[in-house]
């Protein structure tokens, strides 16, 4: 890299802007100065922009478009480097590459840009701009799908903890205790998701334990087993019936008990193919000689929460290789930002009027 990153001069050009981002850390919870570099690029090219209450960096413009991807990322450590064109370090991909090219087709074409926060943790972010926000007329939301490919589709997500309890006793007892009954509880869950092989990742259920805990309480009488757990819903499913499912097989917990406390349920999505953002971004990968694809993605995005809360047309596009997301291996090939960002700008200029 060359130059200071930080300042408003070496944050004109679009390259510098990503490379600036990327060596700025922006973990979730800790955006604040990603966000301050935004709104300086915003202002070098006479644009207002403000940071809102809760972290999000707002660029109001036309809203016949609204430009939307986030701006925290992933902990992880990745040396910020430029090699044969290719930008290494934590969110070039995820999203720190959609971000940067919606900023840019933002300034370039005058449609509105908000850069929200926490999107890796609890979407607050796009929680609060659906509160204190009016609808777009249309809406393309940041993520990586690769310059030449749409995200029609995400599924949904089901989040939350399993807690088991049993008295203490002594561990040459043959009864069960709270973290063998936990065990077989995720054993039962297993079963319960199983699919025909046959089926594609996003019509199964994805059951995955994020954390197990156990052992004796504090005060020594009981047994205690916590697992933190998520949930992918199929496109054509949905979170109550997962829901349904995983609680039919807490049984009575042997001989102890065993609950479920609910976090966090986002519903899937997926839009129609012909609608008039498809056919846009179609029509403009095209002219950059790709040939364009359509994707339904196996995780959930705040594309599902805006899709469930707006009537308007929407889709999910960005640079880059999903597959690096969260890798020691994240990087992003500079050339496919800058082509994602001349078909940003060219979908946004068919969409104004």
């Amino acid at each position: 890299m060359t130059g200071d990153p930080t300042t408003t001069t070496a944050i004109r050009t679009p390259r510098a802007l990503l490379e600036a981002l990327v060596a700025t850390p922006s973990v979730s919870g800790e955006e604040d100065a990603a966000a301050a570099l935004l709104v300086d690029y915003f202002a070098a090219h006479d644009r207002e922009a403000f940071v809102d209450e809760v972290g999000n960096v707002h660029a109001p413009g036309d809203d016949a478009v609204l430009l939307t991807s986030h701006v925290d990322t992933v902990p992880g450590d990745v040396p910020v480097r430029v090699e044969d064109g290719v930008l290494w370090g934590r969110g070039a991909v995820d999203a720190k590459g959609p971000l940067c090219a919606m900023a840019v087709a933002a300034v370039r074409t005058g449609v509105s840009f908000v850069g929200v926060v926490g999107e890796e943790y609890d979407s607050r972010g796009a929680r609060h701009l659906l509160e204190t926000r009016t609808q777009p007329r249309a809406l393309i939301n940041g993520e990586p799908s690769g310059w030449d490919a749409v995200t029609l589709g995400y599924r949904g997500l089901l989040a939350g903890t399993y807690v088991g309890t049993s008295p203490s006793g002594h561990a040459s007892r043959p009864e069960p205790n709270a973290i063998e009954e936990a065990i077989d509880w995720w054993g039962r869950i297993e079963v319960a998701f199983s699919t025909d092989r046959w089926a594609t990742v996003t019509e199964r259920v994805t059951a995955k334990p994020l954390r197990f805990s156990g052992g004796l309480t504090d005060d020594g009488i009981a047994v205690e087993a916590t697992v933190d757990v998520q949930f992918r819903v199929p496109l054509d499913a949905d979170a109550g019936a997962v829901r349904d499912t995983v609680e039919s097989q807490l049984g009575d917990g042997g001989a102890g008990e065993a609950s479920i406390t609910w976090k966090d349920a986002v519903p899937p999505v997926l839009v129609d193919r012909r609608g008039p953002l498809p056919a846009a971004f179609r029509r403009h990968i095209r002219a950059q000689g790709g040939d364009p694809r359509l994707l339904v993605k196996t995780g959930t995005s705040d594309m599902n929460l805006y899709a469930d809360a707006w009537d308007c047309p929407m889709v999910t596009y960005g640079p880059g290789n999903s597959d690096l997301d969260h890798t020691p291996d994240e990087r992003i090939a500079l050339a496919e930002y800058d082509r994602s960002i001349a078909i940003l700008e060219a979908v946004c200029e068919t969409l104004v009027v």
